[in-house]
């Protein structure tokens, strides 16, 4: 399938859930500073998940960029990771009503997970589907450093189902700007910056 158009199709996917998250978030109950603090923990997770979808569109373009054409493998680990960014708004919205809740966590933390994880193999199934490409190769999408976000997310899932119950919800936007710096040092390292 030629990246153009698939790069057309996924950004107007993210487009509607961005749109979807931001339309969940509830207006202050008083016109107040302290009805936006009262929403605190919804501006965050909204914060989280938009930077999760921003992350993966920017990634997309920036990919998409170097190569003309993708496999049926990528487009399928794609669509399984459409359904699951399309949970966004709604395990969103659930874990900023209760960042106490176990179970609002423990989804949140496995929706971000398998996020990443389908992302990580979309980009593995484009780098064997080009192999002679060498500006695909540069980005080394096989470093080491790749798996630091996973890793912060299972510390998360430790802290919350033993000393802190938000501990999800925190090192989700840990991973997420570790996601951003690493996916910038990679692009500048393959860029000889």
């Amino acid at each position: 399938m030629e990246t153009t158009r698939f790069e057309t199709f996924f950004d107007a996917i993210i487009a509607i859930i961005i749109t979807v998250l931001v339309l969940k978030i509830p207006q202050p109950t008083t016109p107040t500073f302290s009805g936006i603090l009262d929403l605190q923990f919804m501006y965050i997770a909204y914060l989280i998940s938009f930077l999760v979808l921003y992350n993966i569109w920017y990634a997309n373009h920036n990919l998409f960029q170097i190569i003309d054409t993708i496999d049926n493998t990528s487009v399928w680990i794609y669509g399984i990771m459409t359904f699951f960014i399309s949970l966004l708004p709604y395990f969103t919205i659930w874990l900023a009503r209760d960042i106490y809740s176990i179970p609002a966590e423990t989804m949140f933390g496995l929706l971000f997970m398998a996020t990443h994880i389908l992302y990580t193999l979309a980009t593995r199934a484009i780098y064997r589907s080009n192999p002679y490409n060498q500006k695909l190769y540069e980005l080394n999408f096989k470093s080491k450093i790749n798996h630091i976000p996973v890793i912060v997310l299972i510390v998360g899932f430790i802290l919350t189902y033993t000393i802190y119950v938000p501990g999800i919800y925190i090192c989700c936007l840990i991973s997420i700007i570790l996601w951003i710096l690493i996916g910038r040092l990679l692009r500048r390292s393959s860029n000889g910056n």
